[in-house]
């Protein structure tokens, strides 16, 4: 299953901070994920539908509901879960 993409603001602000190769890193792996949520993706423990993928030291938070991937963060794994 191909799922759709949408970057919230926020997240957009963040992935816009980071370096370009960081940035070039975690778009890679988001569009792997996008076929069948390919990749270190893990349920987030006591959250309904939140997700994370993990690409190095940072974390890209998103919710899945009806084939969409909705990033809402992309953090850095100190700060991704507070």
């Amino acid at each position: 299953m191909r799922y759709e993409l949408f970057l919230s603001e926020k997240a957009l602000r963040q992935l816009r901070a980071l370096d370009k190769t960081v940035r070039q890193q975690i778009g890679q792996r988001v569009e792997a994920m996008r076929n069948d949520l390919h990749g270190d993706v893990r349920k987030l423990e006591g959250k309904s539908n939140r997700y994370r993928l993990r690409v190095g030291n940072r974390r890209v938070l998103f919710t899945l509901e009806r084939g969409v991937i909705a990033v809402y963060a992309v953090k850095d794994r100190k700060e991704a879960y507070e």
